[in-house]
Order: C-alpha cells, then structure tokens, then sequence
C-alpha cells in the first residue's frame, strides 16, 4: 500500500458517491488500455465504455460512451458506496491500474490490459481483468452488457458451462468468463450482472475473449503468464527511450500512447482510438479519428522517431509504400487496411457523449484535397534517414513520384490542413509544407545519388518560399496570414519558423508569432485555438492543444525560452490522471474536447519537450543561436516585406 499512499498525496482520487456519479465525469477522466489492433477506455469507476473488436475501426461492441443507454459497457465497480477510486499505468507500461477504496471496509486493486508482445502476428483479441482485494473486504458488482454494430446489432446472452457468450445478429461472438462463483441476474435490455465479494488477499479474473467458440475455464487463458510478459515487453519497448531531460516521465508517456494507436499488422496509425467526441459539449463538431491520416501518422513517427523508436517509422514506411504503390495518388487518409476511409454517415440512434450529436462514422474528408499531407510525409522520410533508419530504393522512388506532383501542383489552393467544410483557398500553411516536401526531398536526392533531382527540388522549393513571401503578407506587410487575400490568422503559421523556412529571429516571423497570441490566445491560461474563421462548420471549439505545443517550440526557436517552458508546461498540466490529452481544452474549465487520447496532441509534447529541453542546454553551453532539429539556419529573406 505505500505505492498507492505515495499517489493519494499526488492525485486527486475520484470521489463516487453515488449509482449514477459517473455521469459527472469528464470526456477525458479515463485510462487507455491495448495490443495494437485496438484499444478499450477504462473509467476510474472499473467500467469499460469503449471498446471496437476486432480493430480500431470495427464497429463498437462497448459504447456507453457515446451513448449510455444503447451503447453498452462492462464493468467492474464497487457494490456500496461511496468510494474513491484512484488511477495509474504500472511504470513504463500500458497496464492500467485502478485502486478502489471504502472507508473502514476494504481497498480493492483491479488491474486492466490487452495482452501485447509487440508482434502482430501473436496477438490475440482479449482483455484481461485481475481483481485484487488487498485490504479489508469489499463487494463489487460484475456487468456484462455487450452491444454489438454500434447497438443495431440484436444481442442475446447464452450461460454455458465455464461463462457467458454473447451473440450477434451479424454472427459477432464475445465470451466472458468469470473466475469462481457466480449467480447471474438480467441487466438493462440484454445484459447480465452478478455481485462477488472479495476479502483480503483474494484474487479473481475476468476474460474477454472475441470470436471463440466457447468459454474455457480462466486458467486456459493464461492471464498469470500474459500479465507478466505484457509487463516485460512493454518495459523492454520503453528502454529504448532516447530522451533524459526534465519532461522523461511525460514524454514516455506520450510515446507508449502513440505506439497503442500504431496498428501493428500495417504501421498505420489511428488519429485518435474514438469517434464523435465533442470538440464543444452540446455541439455537432463530432468526427472519427478513427483512421490513418498520412499527415498525422508521419509526424508522430517523426516525433517517435526523435527519441529513438525508429522500428515504428520503419513500419509506417512499409505501410505507405504496400498502399501506394511507385506513382499512386497520394489520399488525405487511408483505413488501417490501406483501403480508403469510408463515407461519412451518421448514426441517428446514438445520442452523443452528453447529448452531442450527431455520432458519426466514416470521415468526409477523406475527399478533400490536403497538399500538406506530402510535407508531412517527406519530413519524416528526411528524419528516418538522418537518424540512421534506411529507406529502401523503392521507397524512394515512390516519394520521387509524390515530389513531381506536388512541384506541378503546389500553385493550387486546397482545403488545408484543418479540414474546413467551405472553399478551397491558397492556405499558407500548404504552401509551406510543399515547400518542405521539396527541400527535404532535395536533402534525400542527394542520399540517393540523384543530382538532377536535387537540383529540381531546391529550385522549386525557393519558388513556394518566395511566393509565400510575395502572397502570403497581410495589407501591411508586418505578419503573414492565414491564406493569400485573407488577413486571418491561423495558428499553422508557427511551422514557418519550425519547419525551418523562415527564421524565428527575423522579424517579420516574431511579428507573426505576437500576432497569433493576441487573436487566438485564450488569455491567462495560454491556450491557442486553430483559427479565428468561417470554415463552414459552425458551433464553438476549445483550444487545440498541438498549437500550445507548437507556441512553445516557436517561442524556443526565438530564443524566448523562459516563455516557451512556460507555455510547454501549462498544457503538460492539462493532461488527465494518467497524463493522456485528448485533441482540444476548455480554455476556461480545462475540461478536456474532442477525440481522446489525440495523437496530435501527443506528439506535439514529445516535440515540443525535446526543442526546449535543447533550447536550455544550447544556452548553457554558451550557444546563442536558436536550435534546431539537425538543420543549417534557414536562407535569408531574398524579398523584403515591402515589396518585390
């Protein structure tokens, strides 16, 4: 008990009160479990709210989250009340423990993972559930209450010898099985529920096992030996972390949550393991993230990548290279599969994390045209190359292919990078992540031998630079602006300096960067929304954490450190119980928003933690010049911002 004593004084435990108490909790107040094919949301109060088998995309077998009524759950939670319940992963781990506590009764440990071996070809689709009563004696009640195809699915409950097996309309088949005794009574609509009681020093598991014929007894299921060896590898995957700087812990962290949202069998990665949740509670900004972006993907295997996971950027290679092909279009985003995303529908039926609807599936953009997305991808290939990975001919050829489409296509406008429903526009931000992807492919060109090549790259990126310096100006030519002929601002316009296209310290960039705090900045609290326009959507946003994260690098590149920490550290404090973010924040509240844990938010940490970390080192070593990621400063300004 010292360990869970020790964390009492650091968190803040959940206080239940009551039966339906958890309906007070925030979008956000949940751990994160899973074996990279998909991942399940666990409440501090033992329930599972969100779980899709067999895969991040399939449809929801548990989604109270989205819906408590129909979306169904299973839950492990204290019987009486009230209790507390207190939350953290097993160190260097994605094992979940929760620690539920009665006063003058008992002190209940449960402890939640996926086994995971980091080979995709082991994995099995289960979850594994140890029930643990460490002090004292405690009822708990055991739910089980499937619901399969997002609740449209006819569900029924069969008992047989060692457990329960729930059936779906559409063949879907889950099995529960329980250690020792129990008496099964009827839950909701189609669900079970039975009470256990646990006294000091006992032990009991629970199973759940996805497309098996049968229940088998829990020892079959080995969960002693998973248990262990989930622990083992996770730990083995964590030491290979190339950072040790003052932000360790919360950088791992946000490591081992990228790598849950990796899908082993192809290298995707899933934007977020969620669909629908509220980017504003109430409000109808619900997408699925529940797909591959090539942007998103290859800038958190960027961002992994700095820190030593270079496995994961290899793996996301072979998965762009199989869904490619030399010369194939490149597609905003992708299923994990490598098949396109599928159509954006909406799921009437399901009335939304506290009422914010609509719940939909599929995403809409899928069809938006994103020339950002090339950037995103060439950058990464540049950093898999500079720390050491080896991208293969073929590889190369293929991103030789996307170079040539984006030098022919980079004077189009498009829809940007976030996603708006309106006109296409000239976006600034895609003018520079074209840029970026000539000028990193200028860098690999000559890796490969390819002087012509080369020579192309280069001269075609300081076209883009140039005309974003000739377009890209407000009125007055003080700042640059979200899109040419539009004097909004965009907070995408802080990769300028981190890209490494312009220089933090000049001033037309320093300028920019004042310009955004004071029309997107939240006040005091220092959160940045996205953008201050229409973009054909409607309803409110909170703030978008990846741009805090991106103000805190651009303050670092500008040599104002001190503020750069400062900003670093207030959205590492936005972080939940467990240090996971999700994509966006009240600004006021810092109730977490939208899709949970967001990969955008995470690995903006990790980026933003390494520039400033090194930032303080340069200046301790007597170093005045802003640091970069492996890059020369950037060219001078050639146009001077008042004219041509």
């Amino acid at each position: 008990m010292d360990l869970y004593s020790a964390a009492k004084r650091m968190a803040r435990p959940f206080r239940f009160t009551h039966p339906d108490a958890y309906r007070e909790l925030s979008l956000a107040s949940r751990g994160l479990i899973g074996n990279g094919i998909t991942c399940a949301l666990v409440r501090p109060d033992g329930a599972i709210d969100w779980l899709c088998f067999p895969r991040f995309d399939s449809p929801s077998v548990f989604g109270a989250l989205i819906d408590d009524e129909r979306g169904g759950l299973t839950a492990i939670t204290p019987g009486v009340g009230p209790y507390e319940s207190l939350q953290r992963y097993d160190p260097d781990t994605n094992v979940l423990e929760t620690l539920f506590t009665i006063e003058r009764l008992g002190v209940v440990r449960l402890v939640d993972y996926m086994p995971w071996t980091n080979d995709p070809r082991a994995a099995i689709h289960e979850v594994h559930r140890r029930i643990e009563c460490v002090e004292g004696s405690m009822e708990l009640d055991v739910v089980f209450d499937p619901r399969f195809g997002y609740g449209l699915s006819e569900t029924r409950i069969e008992r047989e010898t060692h457990g329960l097996i729930a059936r779906g309309s559409a063949g879907e088949r889950l099995v529960m099985v329980l250690s020792g005794n129990a008496e099964w009574e009827h839950y909701g609509a189609t669900g079970v529920k039975t009470r256990i009681r646990l006294r000091s020093g006992e032990r009991r598991w629970m199973i759940l096992a996805w497309d098996v014929d049968q229940p088998d007894p829990v020892s079959a299921y080995r969960p002693f030996e998973h248990l262990r060896d989930t622990r083992e590898h996770w730990r083995e995957w964590s030491r290979q972390l190339r950072y040790d700087g003052p932000w360790r812990h919360h950088v791992l962290r946000s490591a081992l949550v990228l790598k849950l949202l990796l899908y082993a069998p192809t290298g995707a990665m899933v934007a977020a393991p969620t669909t629908s949740l509220p980017e504003w509670i109430g409000g109808s900004r619900n997408w699925d993230y529940r797909y591959s972006w090539i942007r998103d993907a290859a800038m958190a295997v960027r961002a992994t990548n700095l820190i030593g996971y270079t496995a994961e950027s290899r793996e996301f290679f072979y998965f762009v290279r199989d869904t490619l092909g030399t010369g194939t279009q490149l597609q905003v985003m992708y299923a994990i599969d490598g098949s396109l995303a599928p159509e954006e529908r909406t799921l009437d039926h399901l009335s939304g994390f506290r009422g914010s609807s609509p719940v939909r599936i599929g995403n809409g953009a899928r069809d938006q045209l994103q020339l950002d997305t090339a950037g995103a991808l060439l950058d990464a290939a540049y950093h898999y190359e500079r720390f050491r990975g080896r991208l293969p001919l073929r590889t190369w050829r293929m991103l030789e292919s996307i170079l040539h489409v984006i030098a022919q296509r980079w004077r189009e406008p498009d829809h940007g990078i976030w996603e708006p429903r309106r006109e296409r526009r000239h976006n600034v931000h895609s003018k520079l992540t074209c840029w970026l992807a000539l000028h990193r492919g200028a860098s690999l060109a000559r890796r490969f031998l390819q002087p012509r090549t080369e020579q192309f790259c280069a001269v075609e990126a300081e076209r883009i630079r140039q005309d974003i310096l000739r377009n890209g100006l407000d009125s007055t030519r003080s700042h640059f602006v979200s899109a040419y002929g539009y004097d909004e601002p965009d907070a995408a316009l802080l990769l300028l300096p981190i890209f490494n296209c312009f220089s933090a310290r000049e001033p037309l960039v320093l300028r920019t960067i004042e310009w955004l705090r004071s029309e997107l900045g939240t006040g005091r609290a220092g959160f940045l929304r996205r953008y201050r326009s229409d973009d054909g959507i409607g309803g409110p946003e909170g703030a978008f954490l990846l741009c805090g994260f991106w103000m805190a690098e651009a303050l670092a590149l500008a040599n104002r450190i001190e503020e750069a920490e400062e900003v670093l550290v207030t959205h590492i404090e936005a972080s939940n119980h467990l240090g996971l973010l999700a994509e966006e924040i009240h600004p006021l509240t810092r109730e977490q928003l939208g899709n949970f844990p967001q990969a955008f938010s995470h690995l903006g940490l990790i980026n933003a933690a390494i520039r400033i970390d090194r930032a303080f080192r340069m200046r301790d070593e007597g170093v005045i010049a802003p640091p970069h990621f492996m890059d020369p400063e950037p060219p001078p300004i050639l146009i001077p911002p008042g004219g041509e």
